[in-house]
Order: structure tokens, then sequence, then C-alpha cells
């Protein structure tokens, strides 16, 4: 039996590019021309899952521009399993290829693969790309602050993963996954409540996930 394509797409993004601010299709020149505040999206993640059973590989590239302008690619012939975001959190969010998550994951998951760019930058990424795909402010800035303080970092600076190769597919190196233990997990709820009530900005955010706890 040949093995099941999934299409992981959102319902907005139907299009080649397709705009943040509207679930309705945007034409190449309004792309252009509007401004998004969280960046816009590139065609849709095709996959197909692999013989594992866990994981996916990427049949086409996918792109996403963030609010700076700056695009991150997750190359077709990329494999996603959703290891970047420790799975002790998917309780916070549900699984990381589930409703309005999956274009995130997938570039998370990417970049974090590639590690080419720091893992703050990362992470800021996938909380613009959540909102992107309308995933709300108290849930994605949550996702965010869980995942720099308990994301699966790297020294950027002096340490780069050296690649594996995994079937035909050349991966990077997967680090430990950092452990989240019950008071890390009461630790991101204090701060889910922080952030409902409060409502902080993203530097407030990465103040107190940078701070003593």
């Amino acid at each position: 039996m040949r093995r099941r394509i999934a299409i992981l797409a959102l319902s907005f993004a139907a299009t080649t590019l397709s705009g943040c601010a509207s679930h309705s299709p945007v034409a190449w020149r309004d792309v252009a021309t509007q401004s998004h505040p969280w960046g816009y999206y590139a065609g849709v993640p095709v996959t197909e899952w692999n013989p594992d059973g866990r994981s996916m590989t990427l049949l086409r590239e996918f792109r996403y521009t963030d609010p700076k302008g700056i695009v991150w690619v997750a190359p077709a012939g990329s494999v996603v399993d959703g290891a970047s975001i420790p799975r002790s959190l998917w309780s916070f969010m549900g699984g990381p290829f589930e409703g309005r998550y999956r274009n995130a994951s997938v570039l998370h998951d990417v970049a974090y693969s590639m590690q080419n760019r720091p893992p703050q930058e990362c992470d800021r990424m996938f909380y613009n790309a959540m909102r992107c795909s309308g995933v709300s402010a108290v849930e994605a800035k949550t996702m965010y602050y869980a995942l720099l303080r308990f994301g699966r970092h790297w020294d950027f600076a002096v340490k780069r993963a050296k690649p594996v190769k995994i079937g035909r597919k050349m991966v990077a190196r997967a680090t430990t996954e950092p452990q989240v233990t019950v008071a890390a997990q009461q630790e991101i709820q204090g701060a889910r409540d922080w952030i409902q009530r409060s409502e902080p900005s993203i530097e407030q955010i990465e103040q107190r996930a940078s701070g003593p706890q």
C-alpha cells in the first residue's frame, strides 16, 4: 500500500500566497503591498508520512515571511516530527500538527534542525507564525514563554549540530530534550495566568523568561 499523503493546511492558507490578517485568499500583488502585522505564508505544507509512523517529509518547499521581512524556508525533503517543542509541553497546546499550530510547528521544526539562526530567533518566529495562523495572544505568548524557558536550545555562537543520516535524509543531530518537571509545569501555568491577567508585551515575556524563577 502506498504511503498516505498528508496535506497540512489551514483554511486561510489555501492559495500560494496567504495573508494572516484575513481568512480570504490574497493575490500576490496585494501581498506585496499589504501590511501584515504577523507576516505571511507562501504555499502550504505538503507532507508524506514516513515508515516510522511519527515523522513526515515535506514534499515541496514551504515559506513564511515574518514581520521584519525575514524569509524562513522549509525546503522540500525536510523531516518534521514536532520534536522542536518538548513533548511535555504539548498538553498546553495539543499536538504540534493539530489545528492552528500546524504551519508554525513545521517551520519551527525545520529551523531547529538547520540551526542556522539563534534558537531565540527561531522561537520568536514560532510566536509570530502562530499569531499569523490565528492562535490567540494568550496561547501564543504562553508557548513562547515555555520555549524560552524549557526549549531544546543550543549555543549558536560556539556549537552547531552535526548532521547525521537517517535513511536517505540528512538531519541535524538532536540535542537532549530538557525535562519539564511538575514545578516547571506549574511555572508555565503561572506565566499563563500572568499573561492573561496583565497582557504583557513580548519584551516583558522575554525579560521574565530570562530572569531567576
